[in-house]
Protein backbone atom coordinates (compact mmCIF):
# COMPACT_ATOMS: atom_id res chain seq x y z
CA UNK A 1 0.00 0.00 0.00
CA UNK A 2 1.02 3.58 -0.69
CA UNK A 3 -0.26 6.87 0.56
CA UNK A 4 -2.81 8.86 -1.43
CA UNK A 5 -1.81 10.58 -4.70
CA UNK A 6 0.14 13.75 -4.24
CA UNK A 7 -0.83 17.07 -5.87
CA UNK A 8 2.63 18.69 -6.00
CA UNK A 9 4.22 16.63 -8.75
CA UNK A 10 3.14 18.44 -11.93
CA UNK A 11 5.86 16.82 -14.05
CA UNK A 12 5.10 13.34 -12.73
CA UNK A 13 2.11 11.14 -13.49
CA UNK A 14 -0.60 12.22 -11.00
CA UNK A 15 -1.05 8.61 -9.89
CA UNK A 16 2.50 8.56 -8.54
CA UNK A 17 2.61 8.82 -4.77
CA UNK A 18 5.19 8.67 -2.03
CA UNK A 19 6.03 5.18 -0.77
CA UNK A 20 4.61 4.31 2.61
CA UNK A 21 6.69 2.85 5.42
CA UNK A 22 5.89 -0.76 4.49
CA UNK A 23 7.26 -0.24 1.00
CA UNK A 24 10.38 1.44 2.36
CA UNK A 25 11.02 -1.27 4.94
CA UNK A 26 10.55 -4.04 2.39
CA UNK A 27 13.88 -3.25 0.74
CA UNK A 28 15.76 -1.53 3.56
CA UNK A 29 19.29 -2.73 4.34
CA UNK A 30 21.33 -1.04 7.08
CA UNK A 31 25.08 -1.00 6.51
CA UNK A 32 28.03 0.10 8.62
CA UNK A 33 31.24 0.77 6.70
CA UNK A 34 34.59 1.55 8.37
CA UNK A 35 36.46 4.71 7.44
CA UNK A 36 40.10 4.77 6.45
CA UNK A 37 40.63 7.81 8.70
CA UNK A 38 38.47 9.30 11.47
CA UNK A 39 36.19 11.99 10.03
CA UNK A 40 33.66 14.21 11.80
CA UNK A 41 34.51 12.30 14.98
CA UNK A 42 33.30 8.96 13.60
CA UNK A 43 35.14 5.82 12.55
CA UNK A 44 32.28 4.13 10.65
CA UNK A 45 29.62 5.41 8.28
CA UNK A 46 26.13 4.03 8.75
CA UNK A 47 23.39 4.21 6.12
CA UNK A 48 20.06 2.70 5.13
CA UNK A 49 19.88 1.52 1.53
CA UNK A 50 16.41 1.59 -0.04
CA UNK A 51 15.40 0.14 -3.40
CA UNK A 52 12.68 1.92 -5.34
CA UNK A 53 11.26 1.30 -8.81
CA UNK A 54 14.17 3.27 -10.33
CA UNK A 55 16.92 1.68 -8.29
CA UNK A 56 18.87 2.10 -5.07
CA UNK A 57 18.83 5.19 -2.87
CA UNK A 58 20.42 6.12 0.46
CA UNK A 59 19.07 7.46 3.74
CA UNK A 60 21.97 8.40 6.02
CA UNK A 61 21.45 11.52 8.15
CA UNK A 62 24.14 11.86 10.78
CA UNK A 63 23.04 10.54 14.15
CA UNK A 64 22.98 13.94 15.82
CA UNK A 65 20.31 15.24 13.43
CA UNK A 66 16.81 15.41 14.87
CA UNK A 67 14.03 13.57 13.06
CA UNK A 68 12.52 16.71 11.54
CA UNK A 69 15.82 17.54 9.86
CA UNK A 70 16.54 13.92 8.99
CA UNK A 71 13.20 13.63 7.19
CA UNK A 72 14.59 15.82 4.39
CA UNK A 73 17.24 13.15 3.82
CA UNK A 74 14.41 10.66 3.36
CA UNK A 75 12.73 12.88 0.76
CA UNK A 76 16.01 12.98 -1.14
CA UNK A 77 16.22 9.18 -1.08
CA UNK A 78 12.63 8.87 -2.29
CA UNK A 79 13.35 11.28 -5.13
CA UNK A 80 16.28 9.19 -6.35
CA UNK A 81 14.74 5.73 -5.97
CA UNK A 82 11.14 6.48 -6.90
CA UNK A 83 11.06 9.55 -9.19
CA UNK A 84 14.49 10.05 -10.72
CA UNK A 85 16.52 13.20 -11.22
CA UNK A 86 16.21 16.15 -13.62
CA UNK A 87 17.98 16.17 -16.96
CA UNK A 88 21.73 16.93 -16.88
CA UNK A 89 23.50 19.73 -18.70
CA UNK A 90 26.97 18.10 -18.45
CA UNK A 91 28.20 14.53 -18.30
CA UNK A 92 31.18 14.94 -15.96
CA UNK A 93 32.13 17.04 -12.94
CA UNK A 94 35.45 17.99 -11.39
CA UNK A 95 36.10 16.65 -7.90
CA UNK A 96 38.22 17.88 -5.02
CA UNK A 97 40.34 15.81 -2.66
CA UNK A 98 39.22 15.93 0.96
CA UNK A 99 41.88 16.15 3.66
CA UNK A 100 40.62 15.40 7.19
CA UNK A 101 42.22 17.05 10.22
CA UNK A 102 45.27 14.79 10.06
CA UNK A 103 48.84 15.68 11.02
CA UNK A 104 50.76 17.36 8.21
CA UNK A 105 52.96 14.27 7.77
CA UNK A 106 49.90 12.25 6.71
CA UNK A 107 48.81 14.69 3.98
CA UNK A 108 50.66 13.00 1.07
CA UNK A 109 49.08 9.66 1.92
CA UNK A 110 45.59 11.19 2.04
CA UNK A 111 46.05 13.00 -1.27
CA UNK A 112 47.22 9.77 -2.89
CA UNK A 113 43.65 8.49 -2.47
CA UNK A 114 42.45 11.16 -4.92
CA UNK A 115 44.48 10.61 -8.12
CA UNK A 116 44.22 13.42 -10.64
CA UNK A 117 42.51 15.88 -8.30
CA UNK A 118 43.97 19.38 -8.54
CA UNK A 119 41.68 20.87 -5.89
CA UNK A 120 41.81 20.00 -2.19
CA UNK A 121 39.45 20.82 0.66
CA UNK A 122 41.29 20.85 3.98
CA UNK A 123 39.49 20.48 7.30
CA UNK A 124 40.48 23.10 9.87
CA UNK A 125 39.27 24.30 13.30
CA UNK A 126 39.12 20.72 14.57
CA UNK A 127 38.21 20.49 18.24
CA UNK A 128 41.31 19.73 20.29
CA UNK A 129 43.68 21.22 17.70
CA UNK A 130 45.09 24.71 17.25
CA UNK A 131 45.81 27.13 14.46
CA UNK A 132 49.36 25.85 14.04
CA UNK A 133 47.95 22.41 13.21
CA UNK A 134 45.80 24.01 10.53
CA UNK A 135 48.66 26.05 9.12
CA UNK A 136 50.94 23.02 8.96
CA UNK A 137 48.26 20.91 7.26
CA UNK A 138 47.38 23.54 4.65
CA UNK A 139 51.05 24.22 4.00
CA UNK A 140 51.62 20.50 3.41
CA UNK A 141 48.70 20.36 0.96
CA UNK A 142 49.97 23.40 -0.93
CA UNK A 143 53.51 22.00 -1.06
CA UNK A 144 52.30 18.62 -2.30
CA UNK A 145 49.90 19.90 -4.96
CA UNK A 146 51.94 22.86 -6.12
CA UNK A 147 51.18 26.53 -6.80
CA UNK A 148 48.64 25.93 -9.57
CA UNK A 149 46.33 23.79 -7.43
CA UNK A 150 43.21 25.14 -5.75
CA UNK A 151 43.15 24.83 -1.96
CA UNK A 152 40.05 25.52 0.10
CA UNK A 153 39.51 25.17 3.85
CA UNK A 154 36.44 24.03 5.76
CA UNK A 155 36.00 25.05 9.40
CA UNK A 156 32.52 23.55 9.90
CA UNK A 157 31.63 26.69 11.91
CA UNK A 158 34.41 25.89 14.38
CA UNK A 159 35.69 29.45 14.89
CA UNK A 160 34.21 32.54 16.46
CA UNK A 161 34.49 35.81 14.57
CA UNK A 162 37.85 36.86 16.03
CA UNK A 163 39.38 33.42 15.57
CA UNK A 164 38.16 33.26 11.98
CA UNK A 165 39.62 36.65 11.09
CA UNK A 166 43.00 35.79 12.62
CA UNK A 167 43.09 32.31 11.08
CA UNK A 168 42.12 33.41 7.58
CA UNK A 169 44.62 36.27 7.58
CA UNK A 170 47.36 33.72 8.27
CA UNK A 171 45.96 30.98 6.03
CA UNK A 172 45.59 33.43 3.14
CA UNK A 173 49.35 33.09 2.65
CA UNK A 174 48.54 29.76 0.96
CA UNK A 175 46.31 31.36 -1.71
CA UNK A 176 42.97 29.94 -0.63
CA UNK A 177 40.21 29.38 -3.17
CA UNK A 178 37.68 30.02 -0.39
CA UNK A 179 36.90 29.34 3.27
CA UNK A 180 33.84 27.20 3.96
CA UNK A 181 31.59 28.08 6.92
CA UNK A 182 34.30 29.70 9.08
CA UNK A 183 31.72 30.86 11.65
CA UNK A 184 28.28 29.60 12.59
CA UNK A 185 25.90 32.55 12.38
CA UNK A 186 24.84 34.38 9.22
CA UNK A 187 25.42 37.88 10.68
CA UNK A 188 28.96 36.86 11.64
CA UNK A 189 29.60 35.53 8.14
CA UNK A 190 28.59 38.94 6.77
CA UNK A 191 30.77 40.74 9.33
CA UNK A 192 33.71 38.49 8.51
CA UNK A 193 33.41 39.20 4.79
CA UNK A 194 33.44 42.94 5.48
CA UNK A 195 36.31 42.68 7.95
CA UNK A 196 38.49 40.64 5.60
CA UNK A 197 37.82 43.09 2.77
CA UNK A 198 38.80 46.01 5.02
CA UNK A 199 42.00 44.14 5.94
CA UNK A 200 42.81 43.64 2.28
CA UNK A 201 42.52 39.84 2.65
CA UNK A 202 41.13 38.15 -0.44
CA UNK A 203 39.50 34.96 0.84
CA UNK A 204 35.98 34.33 -0.48
CA UNK A 205 33.46 32.93 2.01
CA UNK A 206 31.35 29.86 1.28
CA UNK A 207 28.22 28.93 3.24
CA UNK A 208 27.49 25.29 4.00
CA UNK A 209 25.72 24.73 7.33
CA UNK A 210 24.01 28.10 6.85
CA UNK A 211 22.38 26.59 3.76
CA UNK A 212 21.76 22.92 4.56
CA UNK A 213 20.75 23.32 8.22
CA UNK A 214 18.88 26.63 7.93
CA UNK A 215 15.16 27.29 8.03
CA UNK A 216 15.78 30.17 5.62
CA UNK A 217 18.76 29.31 3.39
CA UNK A 218 18.16 32.33 1.15
CA UNK A 219 19.07 34.62 4.06
CA UNK A 220 22.73 34.13 3.09
CA UNK A 221 22.15 35.97 -0.17
CA UNK A 222 19.89 38.66 1.31
CA UNK A 223 22.47 39.60 3.93
CA UNK A 224 25.44 39.32 1.54
CA UNK A 225 27.01 36.84 3.94
CA UNK A 226 28.76 34.60 1.40
CA UNK A 227 30.40 34.61 -2.00
CA UNK A 228 29.22 31.13 -2.88
CA UNK A 229 27.05 28.34 -1.49
CA UNK A 230 27.79 24.69 -0.77
CA UNK A 231 24.81 22.43 -1.45
CA UNK A 232 24.24 18.78 -0.56
CA UNK A 233 21.43 16.72 -1.97
CA UNK A 234 20.29 14.78 1.08
CA UNK A 235 20.10 17.56 3.71
CA UNK A 236 18.21 19.81 1.29
CA UNK A 237 15.57 17.24 0.38
CA UNK A 238 16.68 16.21 -3.08
CA UNK A 239 18.27 17.35 -6.32
CA UNK A 240 15.34 19.55 -7.36
CA UNK A 241 15.13 21.24 -3.97
CA UNK A 242 18.87 22.00 -4.10
CA UNK A 243 18.60 23.40 -7.61
CA UNK A 244 15.80 25.69 -6.48
CA UNK A 245 17.83 26.99 -3.53
CA UNK A 246 20.84 27.71 -5.75
CA UNK A 247 18.63 29.61 -8.18
CA UNK A 248 17.05 31.65 -5.39
CA UNK A 249 20.42 32.50 -3.83
CA UNK A 250 21.86 33.63 -7.16
CA UNK A 251 25.38 32.71 -6.04
CA UNK A 252 27.93 30.27 -7.52
CA UNK A 253 27.48 26.80 -6.08
CA UNK A 254 29.69 23.90 -5.08
CA UNK A 255 28.12 20.46 -4.70
CA UNK A 256 29.37 18.44 -1.77
CA UNK A 257 28.57 15.13 -0.08
CA UNK A 258 27.88 13.89 3.41
CA UNK A 259 30.44 11.08 3.49
CA UNK A 260 28.06 8.87 1.54
CA UNK A 261 28.43 5.46 -0.02
CA UNK A 262 28.56 5.43 -3.81
CA UNK A 263 24.76 5.32 -3.82
CA UNK A 264 24.55 8.68 -2.08
CA UNK A 265 27.41 10.13 -4.12
CA UNK A 266 25.49 9.30 -7.31
CA UNK A 267 22.79 11.76 -6.22
CA UNK A 268 25.46 14.43 -5.74
CA UNK A 269 26.77 13.78 -9.25
CA UNK A 270 23.20 14.15 -10.56
CA UNK A 271 22.93 17.56 -8.86
CA UNK A 272 26.30 18.77 -10.13
CA UNK A 273 25.42 17.56 -13.62
CA UNK A 274 22.12 19.46 -13.56
CA UNK A 275 23.37 22.83 -12.27
CA UNK A 276 23.09 25.46 -15.01
CA UNK A 277 26.40 27.03 -13.92
CA UNK A 278 29.20 25.08 -12.25
CA UNK A 279 32.50 26.92 -11.77
CA UNK A 280 34.13 24.93 -8.98
CA UNK A 281 35.25 21.36 -8.41
CA UNK A 282 32.86 19.47 -6.17
CA UNK A 283 33.29 17.62 -2.89
CA UNK A 284 32.10 14.28 -4.24
CA UNK A 285 35.24 12.18 -3.88
CA UNK A 286 34.72 11.01 -0.31
CA UNK A 287 34.19 7.35 -1.21
CA UNK A 288 38.00 7.36 -1.11
CA UNK A 289 37.72 7.76 2.68
CA UNK A 290 35.70 4.54 3.09
CA UNK A 291 37.28 1.12 3.55
CA UNK A 292 34.44 -0.54 1.68
CA UNK A 293 31.35 0.13 -0.40
CA UNK A 294 28.08 -1.50 -1.44
CA UNK A 295 28.74 -1.55 -5.17
CA UNK A 296 31.20 -3.37 -7.35
CA UNK A 297 31.80 -0.10 -9.22
CA UNK A 298 32.68 2.45 -6.50
CA UNK A 299 32.34 6.10 -7.44
CA UNK A 300 35.96 7.18 -7.16
CA UNK A 301 37.30 10.04 -9.30
CA UNK A 302 39.38 9.26 -12.37
CA UNK A 303 41.73 12.04 -13.47
CA UNK A 304 39.95 14.31 -11.03
CA UNK A 305 36.51 13.70 -12.58
CA UNK A 306 33.31 11.81 -11.88
CA UNK A 307 30.95 11.05 -14.75
CA UNK A 308 27.25 10.37 -15.01
CA UNK A 309 28.06 7.05 -16.66
CA UNK A 310 30.14 6.09 -13.62
CA UNK A 311 27.26 7.10 -11.33
CA UNK A 312 24.86 4.88 -13.27
CA UNK A 313 27.34 1.98 -13.14
CA UNK A 314 27.71 2.42 -9.39
CA UNK A 315 23.96 2.22 -8.84
CA UNK A 316 23.59 -0.74 -11.18
CA UNK A 317 26.51 -2.44 -9.46
CA UNK A 318 25.04 -2.58 -5.94
CA UNK A 319 25.61 -6.15 -4.79
CA UNK A 320 23.83 -8.22 -2.18
CA UNK A 321 27.08 -9.79 -1.04
CA UNK A 322 28.66 -6.38 -0.42
CA UNK A 323 25.64 -5.20 1.56
CA UNK A 324 25.81 -8.41 3.56
CA UNK A 325 29.53 -7.91 4.18
CA UNK A 326 28.82 -4.49 5.70
CA UNK A 327 25.44 -5.27 7.25
CA UNK A 328 25.00 -3.54 10.61
CA UNK A 329 24.43 -5.53 13.78
CA UNK A 330 20.78 -6.05 14.80
CA UNK A 331 20.81 -3.33 17.44
CA UNK A 332 22.19 -0.72 15.06
CA UNK A 333 19.84 -1.83 12.29
CA UNK A 334 16.85 -1.63 14.62
CA UNK A 335 17.77 1.91 15.64
CA UNK A 336 17.99 3.00 12.00
CA UNK A 337 14.76 1.32 10.91
CA UNK A 338 12.90 2.93 13.81
CA UNK A 339 14.35 6.27 12.74
CA UNK A 340 13.27 5.63 9.16
CA UNK A 341 9.72 4.97 10.35
CA UNK A 342 9.65 8.13 12.46
CA UNK A 343 10.89 10.26 9.57
CA UNK A 344 8.32 8.79 7.17
CA UNK A 345 5.60 9.51 9.72
CA UNK A 346 6.77 13.12 9.97
CA UNK A 347 6.43 13.52 6.23
CA UNK A 348 2.76 12.55 6.41
CA UNK A 349 1.36 13.70 3.10
CA UNK A 350 4.32 15.96 2.36
CA UNK A 351 4.76 18.64 -0.22
CA UNK A 352 8.05 17.53 -1.83
CA UNK A 353 9.71 19.67 -4.43
CA UNK A 354 9.88 16.99 -7.11
CA UNK A 355 8.85 19.41 -9.88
Amino acid sequence: MRSTPHPDLPNVDPSVVLPDIQELLASAVVVRIPLSLPFRGISHREAVLLRGPLGWAEFAPFTEYADAEASRWLLAAIEGGWYGWPAPVRDSVGVNATVPAVPAAQVPGVLARFPGCTTAKVKVAQRGQGLMDDLDRVAAVRAHLGPAARVRVDANAGWDLTQARDALIRLSAYDLEYAEQPVAEVPDLARLRRTLAADGVSVPIAADESIRRAQDPIRIAREQAADLVVVKVAPLGGVRAALRIVAQCGLPAVVSSALDTSVGIAAGVALAAALPDLRHDCGLGTVALLQGDVTGAPLRPAQGLLTLDAAHRALAGVRAELMEQHRADPGTAGWWLARLARCRALLGEPRPEFT
